[in-house]
């Protein structure tokens, strides 16, 4: 799997070693140079992992780590200077993932970004729904195929986050119809073959399978 990491680092001879690092190890490396540029990027790109600095202008990285954990589970590691433990104990008690001190071994760092991507590939954060190349931001509404947006009407986003809290559960229509429409929708449960069809159609995937006579799962 590619993955993508974003980079958050002042010191730009140390930004760029760092890249460089990551890329030879086939990691898809995108950086920024604050905390304020680094916000903007994950407000508009889609990251497995963030190495962010601590000491920076503009916003450090303790406050860009506790604006993301109100948003987001995405895994932070801290790379930094910062060596006291009552740093270490603040940056874990704002939901890092990990906090590597400087100077370091690249060697060690690869080994640590290793163990945080196996650890969140293995679970479903509260926001984020994973299958394959298929990614679903829970909270922005928003699903990506290989990192690119799909972009789905509300009803859409709605039944693929079902089908994905379901995994290789089948669900009948009349399941998706009280979860999404609600308990009082009284109108014709066959508008979900409608909805299902224009999904797959722009997913382009292969998952959601119809189960002949009951409903639809989402599988292999």
């Amino acid at each position: 799997m590619n993955y993508n990491i974003l980079v958050v680092e002042d010191d730009l001879e140390i930004q760029e070693l760092i890249k460089q690092f990551l890329m030879t190890q086939n990691y898809t490396i995108e950086v920024a140079s604050d905390g304020v540029e680094g916000i903007k990027r994950l407000n508009t790109q889609s990251f497995d992992l963030i190495l962010l600095d601590v000491m920076m202008p503009n916003l450090n990285g303790f406050e860009v780590a506790k604006m993301l954990r109100n948003q987001s589970n995405i895994p932070i590691i801290f790379l930094t200077a910062l060596e006291e433990e009552q740093d270490q104990m603040k940056g874990f008690d704002l939901g890092i993932d990990d906090y590597i001190t400087k100077p370091f071994s690249f060697h060690v760092l690869i080994r640590r970004v290793q163990a945080v991507l196996r650890r969140s590939n293995h679970k479903n954060w509260g926001n984020h729904l994973n299958f394959n190349e298929l990614n679903v931001d829970c909270d922005g509404y928003k699903a990506y195929v290989n990192k690119e947006e799909i972009p789905l009407t509300t009803k859409e986003f709605e039944i693929l986050q079902l089908l994905l809290h379901n995994e290789k559960k089948v669900l009948t229509r009349e399941i998706i119809v009280e979860k999404v429409w609600g308990y009082d929708y009284s109108g014709e449960t066959r508008m979900i073959d409608t909805h299902i069809k224009n999904l797959r159609k722009k997913l382009n995937l292969p998952y959601i399978k119809t189960v002949k006579g009951i409903g639809y799962k989402i599988d292999e």
